[in-house]
């Protein structure tokens, strides 16, 4: 029972550090020095990955219609333009898509440490108030995902590798690359949650097939948790980011990340 109260906490962390650009590692990180899963390494680094997976799902919930091509009450118009946001959907998660596959091992052996998570949090903190700041008498040029391009899509792609690095924050380098290609803050945003559909997926159908299918009973209910709380937890956290962002930039969440990597930084050189 205290293993499913941990998993239930690191859903939580999940569900709301996934989709709001303060990276999900860097608080994992954190958690794990406090709160660690009785399980073996490798079940913890498949665990990790796929928890998001219920995550993900939050995605699919809300924007099923949206997505959804084959929607009845649509007409044929919106069915085309509905497969056209998915098709730069495919385009854009090429680059992160090649790069995870060839870069997966190595990024983990070198840089999933602390030094390069609080880096990465203080870097990407300072660029969303130094870009929010640059932006505030310019106007989007891509107000639509009728006006999204392909090419567009593809370079918020590219912006989507350096997500590779731990600390950086998938939806962060996405949203941040989006907006400095001129996209809005809501299709940046949106773009995002789309994108992360097929890279999460195929992350966490990689890491079963790596971790194998022999789960122990107690595995299943840890996972099975984590999963259902990240669910449950990022229908409300991405209800709440799309609401924030009508009103509000991202340089709130910039500071945050400052502070955090601060912290991160320090408790490990005084504790580690």
């Amino acid at each position: 029972m205290f293993e499913i109260l941990k998993a239930v906490f690191l859903g939580v962390v999940e569900g709301i550090t996934e989709w709001l650009p303060i990276s999900s590692t860097g608080h994992m990180i954190l958690v794990d020095e406090f709160i660690k899963l009785n399980t073996s390494a490798a079940f913890m680094e498949m665990f990790l990955v796929v928890i998001q997976l219920g995550a993900i799902l939050a995605v699919v919930l809300i924007y099923f219609h949206k997505l959804n091509p084959f929607a009845p009450s649509k007409s044929t118009q919106e069915k085309k333009d509905t497969m056209s946001i998915w098709f730069k959907v495919v385009v854009g998660v090429i680059p992160a898509g090649v790069m995870g596959v060839l870069l997966d091992d190595w990024l983990n052996e070198h840089l999933f440490n602390y030094q390069t998570v609080a880096v990465m949090l203080i870097v990407y903190g300072v660029l969303f108030i130094v870009i929010e700041n640059r932006n505030e008498n310019r106007a989007a040029t891509t107000e639509t995902f009728k006006d999204l391009t392909y090419k567009t899509a593809f370079l918020i792609g590219v912006f989507q590798v350096l997500s590779l690095i731990p600390g950086t924050s998938r939806s962060g380098a996405t949203i941040l690359g989006a907006i400095l290609l001129g996209t809005s803050r809501f299709v940046a945003t949106e773009f995002s949650f789309f994108m992360s559909i097929p890279i999460m997926f195929g992350a966490s159908l990689i890491k079963v097939l790596n971790f194998g299918f022999n789960f122990t009973g107690s595995e299943i209910a840890i996972l099975l948790t984590g999963m259902i709380t990240a669910f449950v937890v990022s229908v409300i956290a991405i209800k709440f980011l799309m609401k924030y962002i009508k009103n509000n930039d991202f340089k709130a969440f910039g500071w945050y990340r400052i502070v955090l990597g601060i912290l991160v930084l320090g408790y490990f050189m005084l504790f580690a």
